[in-house]
């Protein structure tokens, strides 16, 4: 084409730029309906994703803001609507859909959702039963997770007023639309967050509530993160979603599940005047079961007084054995008072002077013979020591330790002539070694056979010719013999003299310098 030429130039931006308005003017808002693929979440929260059909594949985004507020949450296979607008992406030259709304296509869709998820999580243990706890028999506090403006708060409230009065909470939440599951886990997680003994008291019981209604109203109690939270709650819950027939994964999860609100609230408290008429009735049987009791024993201790015999027989012998211990009692005083006087006087009698004198005499010399015995021990011991340090220092006198260090000069050279000989003997051994290697070698070198008459053969690159075909007349090459190495050129074979080619002379091989034999390290 002519550089003249006169069609129009764009740059890439101006190009993209045109796509891109192009598409978002022609198609606007669109709804597209077709089976999730690909789905990918990265860390900036925004969600791609592909829509598909049989034939084709559309590229699609859901912003962060946008997938926060959504209804469902995409998974992979369910089929949906999307609705937002077709948009272009110029960084990499393709169109995609930015998704501001996603809803199921049709119940069918949401029932094989709800069942994916439902053995999803029965596979993870939410929905065991020995996860279930028992509810308390009279909670003082209950907790209900509801909406503050409809009619089922109201009718818990009724009920529980009626049965059995008590502290209520109630968590305020949205029961349908886009922010219903969030809520509701908040709220969960709410009340199992409240500290016992605080400001706003814990509750012993919790009760989700809503009215009936259809599949897409009470979508937001099947999804995951309302599941979790029931199956994760410190305190025991109640769901009660819906009427009767109606079932949610919140039912699966709570410890136990009412037909509906009401039913929670008859579940959860008892009937206060039945209470009471119970508890008339124990007090009754209670204080009629003492009587007859008292009745009974008193009986029995009549009986059994009326066996025994009278105080006075029984304190007969006792009061004999006192007045025999009585008479005994005098006469055994005497004798003691007597022994214990005579043991006076005999102890007196030894602690008089002269036997004070002689004892601190006997003790003196007693001491002075000890005082004697250990200086005679004192004097030998010193003695002794005297005698081991004098030997000690004749071990360490300088004639000794001359001999010592003569001594040990003798045997390091004695050490030092047995390491020469060892040394020699082993240079010797290894020599011996090297000639005979040195032999081998000789006996296994080509040299060997160029001396019994062969020849080697090289060509100018001198490599070895081990064959004719391939050599051309003209060609020089090198002969080596047993005793010295020759040039030589090929000329033309056949009969009669050989001519040698006047156009072209033998180039003079290479000489390569005859090996040199290997000789003695030593």
């Amino acid at each position: 084409m002519s550089d003249t030429s006169n069609i129009a130039e764009f740059s890439v931006s101006e190009i993209s730029g045109a796509i891109k308005r192009t598409m978002e003017e022609t198609f606007g808002y669109v709804r597209v309906r077709g089976e999730l693929g690909r789905i990918s979440r990265p860390g900036s929260g925004h969600v791609y994703l592909d829509l598909k059909d049989d034939r084709s594949v559309l590229a699609a985004v859901i912003w962060k803001g946008t997938a926060s507020r959504l209804k469902i949450q995409p998974e992979q296979g369910l089929e949906v609507i999307a609705t937002g607008k077709i948009t272009t992406f110029p960084g990499q030259s393709k169109y995609q859909m930015v998704i501001e709304a996603l809803e199921p296509a049709g119940v069918g869709a949401l029932m094989a959702l709800l069942e994916e998820r439902k053995r999803k999580l029965a596979a993870e243990g939410l929905f065991a039963t020995e996860r279930k706890r028992p509810l308390p028999r009279l909670p003082r506090v209950i907790g209900v997770v509801t909406s503050p403006t409809g009619a089922v708060i109201r009718d818990i409230l009724h009920r529980i007023s009626d049965r059995f009065p008590l502290h209520v909470l109630v968590w305020p939440v949205r029961v349908q639309g886009e922010t219903c599951a969030t809520e509701v886990a908040n709220g969960i997680r709410g009340f199992n967050a409240l500290a016992p003994g605080g400001p706003i008291p814990r509750p012993d019981l919790l009760i989700v509530a809503r009215g009936g209604g259809s599949l897409e109203d009470l979508w937001g109690f099947n999804e995951e993160v309302v599941v979790r939270a029931a199956a994760a709650s410190d305190i025991p819950l109640i769901s009660a979603v819906g009427h009767e027939t109606d079932w949610t994964l919140i039912d699966l999860a709570a410890d136990l599940r009412a037909p509906t609100p009401t039913g929670a609230a008859e579940i959860a408290v008892p009937v206060k005047a039945e209470l009471l008429a119970s508890v008339d009735d124990l007090t009754r049987r209670l204080t009629s079961g003492l009587l007859r009791l008292v009745a009974s024993r008193r009986t029995e201790l009549r009986a059994a007084g009326a066996a025994l015999p009278s105080p006075r027989d029984l304190l007969a012998l006792p009061r004999q054995r006192l007045d025999t211990a009585g008479e005994r009692l005098r006469p055994a005083l005497r004798a003691t008072l007597r022994d214990r006087q005579g043991r006076l006087l005999t102890a007196a009698a030894k602690l008089s002077p002269q036997t004070l004198a002689r004892t601190l005499r006997h003790a003196r010399e007693s001491l002075v013979a000890i005082g004697g015995r250990k200086a005679r021990a004192l004097h030998v011991g010193v003695e002794r020591r005297r005698q081991s340090f004098d030997a000690t220092a004749r071990r360490l006198s300088p004639e000794r330790l001359g001999d010592r260090i003569t001594l040990s000069r003798e045997r390091l050279d004695g050490l030092s002539g047995r390491f020469d000989r060892a040394f020699g003997e082993r240079i010797k051994a290894e020599r011996r070694q090297l000639g005979g290697l040195e032999k081998l070698l000789d006996s296994l070198s080509y040299r060997n056979v160029l001396a019994r008459g062969y020849a080697l053969v090289r060509d100018e690159a001198g490599q070895p010719l081990r064959s004719a075909t391939g050599v051309t007349p003209g060609t020089a090459l090198s002969i080596e013999f047993g005793d010295e190495s020759r040039l030589a050129a090929v000329v033309a074979g056949g009969e009669g003299e050989p001519e040698v080619p006047p156009q072209r002379k033998a180039r003079p091989a290479k000489e390569r310098p005859p090996a040199a034999k290997q000789g003695s390290l030593f």
